[in-house]
């Protein structure tokens, strides 16, 4: 972990949680992403440039030694302060579990553990990660359909009671592991809409919970609620309201069973461009088909930790190659970080990260003074030709070896998922700042 040098490094015995009261009390005027949230942008970009030119000023390319020059990353944990405070606004009523697995980022647990929210872990280590910053193990759902027994036997030893099903087998696996568990059924949803579906893999159709149903009742299992996830990446906002009605005729069937129901999980699939049209058909549905008594939770992943962070990259290679366009010039880059790394998220997530560039010799003649747009290609540094950020973007200038560039909005799906594929590395440097006085004062900065 580094810290801007205007940070100061956050205090892990410090274990205060903003409670949801303290939040809904937070002077946050914008609802809507307007004007006030577009200042507020501009300034956490303007911070994020500074920070970044700091770093790359005390790096010398040609007299560093080996991995000084690696991809690094700043962390803007302002922005998932004020995504969070988004949420409260809009959907007020759905307590946020934060989905590890999208940036297990250490801090952002940190910030999101004092801010209070839920935690969705899939596995042992998630688990862990989380119990060990001082949380509750009742704000953690063990939220993985079908589990490992040696990871169900240590979920009851740990205290983690609360988990996901989708099938007879899982059910008779936790009679034998864990039958004391507060049991959420997992159902089907059109995920057709979203970016990365996970119906082919999780929940079950309406007929088969009705069996589950059945069982569970027949096992003597502690059934508590209904999820589903829409996809990760959703695009159609009218997803929500058929699985919200599907999750009340399944509420409605186990009462005829003798369950009590009181959890719905609405899962996640949230993202940042379409947030509030999402959480107002979400709204809207609930209102409609659950009264109040019944507790309702989320599971936002890259909606908090998408636009946080910011990576930049170094040019270690360039080839001059014929542009598209007749009779031009572009080039090839390579950078020190590529789809085996951090842009994981192009292969995995269907991400199509923008580059920008950080610092660039002098822009070719043009007698305006306006830079003239070169066509380039942009690779990762491994020997596998697959490994392309993108085949075609123009920037303003030429780039040179040892240059920089920087993407915005690295923050879900990408450290998580590096590898060490060709000796690279896959833990690089991040340092944290905080654009939001909110999240400084909270975080002790």
């Amino acid at each position: 972990m580094v810290m801007a040098p205007s940070a100061i490094a956050i205090e892990e015995a410090n274990t205060t949680v903003v409670t949801d009261n303290q939040i809904d009390k937070v002077d946050f005027v914008d609802t809507n992403h307007g004007v006030e949230s577009d200042v507020t942008g501009l300034a956490s970009k303007a911070l994020i440039q500074k920070v970044l030119k700091e770093q790359i000023a005390r790096i010398n390319v040609d007299t560093c030694e080996p991995g000084e020059e690696d991809a690094f990353y700043v962390a803007d944990l302002g922005e998932v302060y004020r995504q969070h405070l988004r949420w409260k606004m809009n959907l007020g009523r759905v307590k946020p579990f934060y989905a590890v697995k999208c940036n297990p980022d250490k801090e952002v647990l940190r910030l999101l553990a004092k801010l209070g929210t839920g935690f969705d872990c899939a596995s042992r280590a998630e688990i862990d990660l989380v119990l060990g910053l001082g949380v509750s193990p009742s704000r953690i759902i063990y939220a993985q359909p079908c589990k490992t027994k040696s990871y169900l036997r240590h979920a009851r030893k740990t205290g983690v009671s609360l988990m996901t099903f989708d099938n007879t087998d899982e059910l008779r696996k936790i009679k034998e592991c864990y039958p004391e568990a507060e049991l959420v059924l997992r159902i089907l949803t059109d995920d057709s809409a979203s970016a990365c579906r996970l119906s082919t893999k999780y929940g079950a159709s309406l007929e088969y919970a009705e069996e589950l149903l059945g069982l569970a009742k027949a096992l003597d299992l502690n059934l508590v609620g209904v999820s589903f996830h829409i996809g990760s990446g959703a695009s159609d906002p009218n997803s929500f309201g058929k699985a919200v009605k599907d999750a009340r005729d399944v509420f409605d069937h186990a009462a005829l069973l003798g369950f009590d129901l009181k959890l719905l999980d609405v899962g996640g699939g949230f993202v940042d461009e379409t947030f509030e049209t999402f959480a107002g058909n979400l709204i809207e549905a609930l209102e409609e088909q659950f009264p109040a008594n019944i507790r309702v939770i989320g599971e936002p992943g890259r909606y908090y930790a998408s636009n946080a962070f910011t990576l930049a990259t170094n040019v270690i290679a360039r080839r001059e190659v014929a542009a598209n366009h007749e009779g031009g010039k572009g080039y090839m880059l390579y950078l020190n970080d590529g789809v085996y790394g951090n842009f994981s998220n192009i292969i995995f997530d269907h991400q199509h990260p923008v580059p920008q560039v950080l610092s660039a010799a002098a822009a070719t003649g043009s007698p305006d003074g306006v830079p003239e747009m070169i066509e380039y290609s942009i690779w990762g540094p491994t020997c596998d030709g697959i490994d392309v950020i993108t085949e075609r973007y123009f920037l303003p200038g030429v780039v040179e070896i040892g240059d920089w560039l920087f993407f915005e909005n690295m923050g879900a799906y990408t450290r998580c998922s590096a590898t060490k594929f060709n000796g690279f590395s896959d833990d690089h440097e991040v340092i944290y700042i905080s654009s939001e006085p909110g999240a400084s004062a909270l975080l002790g900065y």
